[in-house]
């Protein structure tokens, strides 16, 4: 029997479970193996239900980021080379936030839980695994740049840093701006 101050860690796991869905979903680009990651990693975090239930659940999104660049990075080992540094500017996007491509937060949530959540699959699924993954670690989590390397260098075994996460960021913030503009225009 579970203490009820203990439920509320544990019960934010399971309630998160389609956000881990949606979030594998985005990271790996098809939904079946999504379910069967969210299921695995479920099953693997080590969750204390008597713990703050933000905490459980950060634990959960860690491990599946983790698992799933894992599994990605066996799939296709160079997926993760990490990026040599580029000299420059990296394109038409010079600062590694979404209002440097003119999308605010609302915006992005939006894309993510309205009616275009699949035209922002469909882009992610355009972009190189690196990438979505990384954008989905910046944008979606809201992860800092050396967060997300540290991620990567642990679950792909290659060691990243943050320079070259913020200028892949940059990269598909670009694209994502690019794709949004022609969208609007297709729509006009």
């Amino acid at each position: 029997m579970v203490d009820d101050d203990c439920k509320d860690g544990l019960s934010k796991v399971h309630d998160t479970a389609a956000e881990l869905y949606q979030l594998a979903a985005l990271i790996l680009g098809d939904e079946t193996r999504a379910a069967d990651l969210v299921e695995t990693v479920v099953t693997r975090t080590n969750i204390d239900p008597c713990a703050d239930a933000e905490t459980s659940v950060n634990a959960a999104r860690v491990n599946l980021i983790e698992t799933a660049v894992a599994h990605l990075s066996q799939a296709d080992p160079g997926a993760f080379n990490a990026p040599s540094p580029s000299t420059g500017s990296s394109g038409c996007i010079d600062d590694d936030d979404l209002a440097a491509a003119g999308i605010s937060a609302d915006r992005l949530a939006e894309m993510v839980h309205g009616p275009e959540r699949r035209a922002l699959r469909d882009w992610l699924n355009k972009l190189p695994v690196a990438q979505r993954t990384v954008f989905v670690e910046r944008a979606i989590l809201g992860w800092d740049n050396a967060t997300a390397a540290a991620t990567l260098s642990k679950a792909a075994s290659r060691k990243w840093h943050s320079g070259q996460v913020s200028e892949l960021f940059r990269q598909a913030l670009c694209s994502l701006a690019t794709s949004l503009v022609h969208a609007a225009a297709a729509q006009a």
